[in-house]
């Protein structure tokens, strides 16, 4: 969807169409807000909605609307869309349920959304099934509910699928300036990525926020990370269904995929995304990048009066990505000079309470902990709540916070550990100080790490590898997938099929020892006793008659490989709601112990697959851990790419691959047993 959204967003007249409660607080909000341009509520049987008067139909309208809230029954908002497309309107926000959404409690929910998207033509439409809108830079809404915000000249856009947690998100009391508040709805028309696109459009917002259900256009999200990055404004995303309990919401709320929790993860990681666990992180993140950009680095200098907090900080920065650089001789000299003989001095700095009140002192301390190898600044002060004590002997902080901050020209925030310990009115002192206002220790150093992150991330160089929908899935015979996988450069075992116990007997007498005997058909054959292993000759006997005991009819006889460094899981699973996720991890029988995993989406680089190596717990063992060798690389590389040039050939019909374990050696890295499921194409 690529239709003009400024006549919609940013509209000169707004219509309300519909008599009940909800259309009346639209008509309330747009005069509580200051919209400047005229309201016209419609409706045949009512004089005047919300105070003010009332239109019997569209044709009776002054004027063709730029902006149009639906608020009537599904069945009207489509015959409503029609004329309002025909008429020219610039767009409109359809509140009503009843479509997609609710395919399974009515049974026409799609083809009733089929019908309004058929209605609205070209004309853009918002939802259905969702509140709308909030523009608080020029006071324009079509909003059925109250709100928390307030008119600004810049901020965040944030938008959502979900109108409940916008109107949440609307009564944040944190110092972020909100630009636009939006919600999706069911996205018939226009997704978030379209939404997203519109909102980064107006030079006025500096960051987006998103709050995602269910992701949908792929290609539009790549295109929505495109445009930030075009416009050098960063993305922050709070992603929904981690867990099965919260992927079955998802569903039945929005009917959008999901998907999971490690593919919308690599899939946020991919495109640039800050990617956030929570809204109070969301809204911490915006705000810092409203005010401070994405960073340069993750390093940070703490300053507090506090041996507690300091050591709280220490603490609590391990949580995150978030280093905390030794103080240079420089900066001990000057911080020895403001503080005196009695004060340790180290990073996290506890200056102690010998200087509170003296704003000259706490500059110079301040600025002496700003000014080195940090990338911000973070000074820690809780505020009293004013309605039972006297916060002026905290003026101080801001005065001189603001000083430092000015003097050696990084950026300082002022965190509160505790979220409550900052109100609003000190968070606007902060911001007129050029100080960024944090509310919670945990919440503001997530904000520093994501920032760090973001200013740190490579934008990928080839779009996503889209899976196909196959038909009538497969799993492929162990010999197979290992062959079909050779094709494309895997290193395999040398091996051999038998058939029948003669096969077997006729195998074993032309094979090279060390050798392994596998059942053919088991899953998990080492737990089902299908895998035996005959190291030397004498060994052979007891191996084929256990072989001939297994609950199978053909085997497969392959080399053993040996002085093996690490095993390592190579994997490949289509996620239709965020393409083909790739695996890397700790590999062979502990793998669903040690969970040690990384997950890329394909096409993956080279270096992106050697970052993802070096960031597994597994990683010391690859390089070479007490004594032994370390694995080759290049070998765990070649196989890893190869497994990427076999998904990539059969994008159609491919369900899963995987290799587990990679045997990893000082020489080569070799799948000695491989997975393949795939289906037909459709």
């Amino acid at each position: 969807m690529t239709s003009d959204l400024s006549r919609l967003l940013r509209p000169a007249s707004i219509a309300v169409i519909g008599g009940g409660a909800w259309c009346a607080n639209v008509v309330d909000q747009c005069r509580r807000i200051g919209f400047a341009g005229p309201v016209w509520p419609v409706h045949p049987a009512k004089a005047e909605i919300g105070g003010t008067r009332a239109y019997p139909s569209l044709d009776a309208l002054p004027g063709v609307p730029d902006a149009v809230f639906v608020g009537v029954n599904r069945e009207t908002t489509i015959d409503t869309i029609a004329r309002l497309r025909n008429m020219g309107a610039g767009g409109a926000v359809c509140f009503a349920a009843g479509f997609l959404e609710a395919e399974a409690e009515l049974g026409d929910g799609a083809a009733m959304q089929a019908r309004l998207l058929d209605a609205a033509g070209d004309m853009p439409i918002i939802g259905p099934n969702c509140y709308g809108f909030i523009n608080y830079l020029d006071g324009a809404l079509l909003w059925p509910d109250q709100h928390g915000g307030a008119r600004c000249d810049s901020g965040v856009a944030i938008l959502t699928q979900s109108s409940n947690i916008a109107i949440n998100l609307s009564m944040q009391a944190r110092g972020l300036p909100i630009a636009y508040l939006m919600t999706a709805g069911n996205q018939a028309q226009l997704g978030l990525a379209d939404l997203g696109r519109a909102l980064l459009a107006d030079s006025r917002v500096t960051a987006l926020g998103l709050h995602i259900e269910g992701v949908g256009d792929l290609r539009g999200f790549e295109a929505l990370a495109g445009e930030a990055q075009a416009r050098g404004k960063p993305i922050v995303a709070l992603k929904s269904g981690r867990s099965e309990q919260a992927r079955a919401a998802t569903q039945s709320h929005t009917a959008s995929l999901a998907g999971s929790g490690a593919g919308a993860a690599a899939l946020l990681s991919r495109l640039g995304m800050a990617q956030v666990t929570s809204l109070p992180q969301l809204l911490e993140t915006l705000k810092l990048l409203h005010y401070a950009g994405p960073l340069p680095g993750n390093a940070v200098a703490s300053i507090s009066c506090s041996g507690g907090e300091a050591s709280l900080m220490a603490d609590t920065a391990l949580d995150h990505d978030i280093t905390l650089p030794i103080l240079t001789a420089e900066q001990s000299n000057a911080l020895r000079a403001a503080l005196g003989p009695k004060v340790a001095l180290a990073n996290p700095l506890d200056y102690h309470t010998f200087i509170w009140g003296d704003v000259p002192a706490m500059t110079a301390t301040f600025a002496a902990a700003l000014d080195g190898p940090a990338d911000i600044g973070v000074l820690i002060a809780d505020f009293p709540r004013p309605d039972r004590c006297d916060p002026a002997a905290w003026d101080c902080i801001l005065t001189a916070g603001a000083e430092a901050r000015r003097r050696v020209g990084k950026p300082l925030a002022l965190v509160a550990t505790l979220p409550d310990c900052l109100p609003e009115d000190v968070a606007a002192r902060a911001v007129a100080g050029g100080l960024i206002p944090l509310a919670g220790l945990d919440d503001g150093l997530a904000a520093i790490a994501r920032a760090a992150w973001l200013g740190r991330h490579r934008a990928p160089v080839a779009p996503l590898l889209l899976p196909g929908a196959p038909r009538n899935p497969r799993t492929l015979r162990e010999a197979e997938a290992k062959a079909a996988l050779a094709a494309h450069g895997v290193r395999i075992p040398r091996s051999r099929r038998a058939k029948t116990p003669a096969d077997l007997t006729a195998a074993l007498a032309g094979f090279s020892l060390p050798l392994v005997i596998k059942a053919e058909g088991l899953a998990h054959k080492s737990d089902a006793g299908g895998v035996v292993f005959a190291r030397d000759a004498a060994g052979l006997s007891a191996a084929q008659e256990a072989a001939l005991a297994m609950p199978c009819t053909s085997w497969l006889i392959e080399e053993m490989i040996v002085d093996a460094v690490a095993e390592v899981l190579v994997g490949v699973v289509r996620d239709p709601a965020h393409g083909f996720v790739l695996t890397l991890g700790a590999g062979g029988i502990l793998t669903e112990i040690l969970r040690d995993t990384v997950s890329l989406l394909l096409p993956a680089t080279g270096d992106d697959v050697t970052e993802a190596l070096d960031r597994l717990r597994l990683a010391p063992l690859l390089a070479g851990y007490r004594g032994k060798p370390p694995a080759n690389r290049d070998a765990i590389l070649r196989a890893v790419m190869a497994v990427q040039s076999y998904v990539t050939a059969m994008t159609a019909t491919v369900e899963e691959v995987e290799i587990n374990p990679l045997l990893c050696t000082a020489s080569d890295a070799v799948a000695v047993d491989a997975l393949i499921t795939k289906g037909e194409d459709q």
